[in-house]
């Protein structure tokens, strides 16, 4: 900052846009072993994860058209065996990449369509 401020801000939760916030908390629960902890009446539902990390879910009356302008990056000791245990939860693989040798990572779509990857040790 320009001014001299010591910057007080920091990231304190990820909030999804979606349609049924319920369903998607949940899924996220489960997929990431979190835990629900605040709900208000169909209109936004918060996850906690074991390393205190929130994820939101916000309804929108509408799904977001075409690519995400943000995503989860998700790191896996074994990005293969983590994707297929999401897909067989209700992901939908969208496609894999790589980048040199050593570095890969799974693109999946949650239940409401939200893109996310999967990425082992770079």
């Amino acid at each position: 900052m320009s001014n001299g401020d010591t910057p007080t801000l920091e990231v304190s939760m990820v909030t999804v846009d979606c349609t049924d916030p319920e369903a998607l908390a949940a899924w996220w629960a489960r997929a990431l072993d979190g835990r629900v902890t605040v709900a208000a009446a169909g209109e936004f539902v918060m996850v906690t994860l074991a390393t205190g990390l929130r994820l939101g879910f916000q309804k929108v009356p509408d799904p977001a058209p075409g690519k995400n302008r943000l995503h989860l990056d998700l790191h896996s000791p074994d990005k293969d065996r983590d994707a297929a245990r999401l897909i067989a939860a209700g992901a939908v693989e969208v496609g894999r990449h790589t980048a040199g040798p050593d570095f890969g990572w799974v693109v999946l779509a949650d239940p409401d369509g939200n893109v996310f990857c999967v990425a082992g040790a770079p």
